[in-house]
C-alpha cells in the first residue's frame, strides 16, 4: 500500500511540475499563498488532468452529463485563505491585481456580485471563435476568507456548483451558487 501512495504522490507532483512550465490556455497564475499566522482556514486544491479523467471514467455510466463536463476540464485549482489582521490588506490587494491582470489579458468579467460583505468576480477566457478556455473566480468573503479559483477547460459558470459537488470542492460549489443567474436562483428555489 505504501508504494502505491508514493507512486500516486510522485505522479501528481510530476504533473504539477510539468504544469508549472507549460501554462495551458485559460490557466491563471495566482502565485503562491501562505497560511495565515493564526489558526485561520487554509485550503489548496490542485486537480490535474489525470485525476479529472479518472473521475470522468468512474461516473461515465451512471452520470453521463457529469462525465461529459469532467472530460472537458483540464485543470482545477482552488485556494482558500483565512483572513486575519496581518494578511487582509495583502490579499485584498492581490485580488484587485488579479482582477486587473485578467481584464488586461482579455478575460471577460461575466459576474460581479457585491453584497453585504461578499465581493465576487467571475471571468471567462474565450477564443476568437467563442470556445471557452477557462474560468477564474476571485472572492473576498468579508472578514472570513479569500478564494482564488481557476478551472481550465470548457465550463460555464452555472456548471461550477456541479463540478464542485462532484469533485468535493466546497468553495467551487459556493462560487457556482453565487455565479448563478438570478432567474436560475428563483427557479431553483421554486423547485425546492
Amino acid at each position: 500500500k505504501h508504494w502505491m501512495i508514493g507512486t500516486v504522490t510522485l505522479c501528481a507532483a510530476a504533473t504539477l511540475a510539468l504544469g508549472a512550465e507549460d501554462t495551458l490556455p485559460g490557466q491563471v497564475d495566482f502565485g503562491t499563498f501562505s497560511p495565515p499566522k493564526g489558526d485561520g482556514e487554509f485550503v489548496e486544491v490542485n486537480v490535474p488532468t489525470g485525476l479529472i479523467t479518472l473521475a470522468a471514467r468512474l461516473v461515465e455510466k451512471e452520470q453521463p452529463e457529469v462525465a461529459k463536463l469532467l472530460s472537458s476540464i483540464k485543470l482545477v485549482r482552488v485556494n482558500v485563505i483565512g483572513l486575519d489582521a496581518e494578511n487582509r490588506d495583502v490579499l485584498q490587494k492581490r485580488a484587485q491585481k488579479v482582477r486587473e491582470d485578467l481584464a488586461g489579458k482579455g478575460w471577460e468579467r461575466i459576474v460581479t456580485a457585491q453584497e453585504k460583505d461578499q465581493d465576487v468576480s467571475v471571468y471567462l477566457k474565450m477564443t476568437d471563435k467563442g470556445a471557452v478556455q477557462g474560468l477564474a473566480a476571485v472572492v473576498i468573503e468579508g472578514k472570513e476568507h479569500a478564494v482564488f479559483a481557476n478551472v481550465v477547460g470548457d465550463i460555464k459558470p452555472e456548471q461550477l456548483a456541479m463540478l464542485g459537488d462532484k469533485l468535493h470542492i466546497d468553495p467551487l460549489k459556493q462560487i457556482g451558487n453565487a455565479a448563478q443567474k438570478p432567474e436560475n436562483k428563483a427557479k431553483d428555489k421554486a423547485e425546492e
